[in-house]
């Protein structure tokens, strides 16, 4: 009988070698270069899509208040002067960013006064039921300071790129307060 005896084997090498692991890293590298401009992209693309809603849901408010207020656009005349049996009278005077808001977000009567209540005087609106909305480019637009009234008439152009809305009062029009190019670099934000 012959007796074997098992000689240790070598201890096998467990891990990756340093260039197999610089091939991964530069892979991943590439792929991060390809993938991140895109997420980038995709964000502004967001945003205009968002500005373009915006804008849709304001014109077409702005359309609806007019019909309901006997041709009248929002701001053409003074929020207040209201008698509310609910809530309270809403605030702008004639020709005023305070005005439009409120006409657009408030409970109205045919005159165009507001209420924050409905009640048997104030049965038109709200036109905008989550409020006045910001543009999403600037995040500017919510507020009385943020929209740029124009009370001529003629065609809105904005001249500088501060954002915000910039709204005029005798036609209705509504557009983006910026004359910066937006991702296609051909059109000018106002243009949407």
């Amino acid at each position: 009988m012959y007796l074997t005896i098992k000689k240790p084997m070598k201890l096998i090498q467990k891990g990756f070698t340093l260039v197999e692991l610089l091939i991964v890293v530069i892979i991943l590298a590439i792929l991060a270069a390809i993938v991140i401009p895109q997420f980038s992209s995709s964000t502004v693309d967001a945003q205009e899509a968002a500005l373009d809603s915006n804008l849709n849901a304001l014109r077409s408010a702005i359309e609806l208040y007019k019909a309901q207020h006997g041709g009248k656009y929002p701001g053409q005349v003074a929020a207040t002067g209201a008698t509310c049996s609910a809530g309270s009278a809403g605030t702008g005077a004639i020709d005023t960013s305070q005005a439009v808001i409120s006409q657009l977000t408030l409970y109205s009567d045919k005159t165009g006064a507001t209420c924050t209540g409905a009640a048997t005087q104030t049965i038109l609106g709200p036109y905008l039921r989550k409020g006045f909305p910001a543009e999403p480019i600037n995040n500017k637009g919510s507020l009385a300071a943020d929209i740029a009234i124009q009370l001529t008439g003629v065609a809105l152009a904005p001249s500088a790129a501060t954002g915000g809305w910039a709204y005029d009062n005798k036609t209705g029009q509504i557009v983006m307060n910026s004359n910066a190019l937006d991702s296609g670099q051909v059109n000018t934000y106002a243009s949407h």
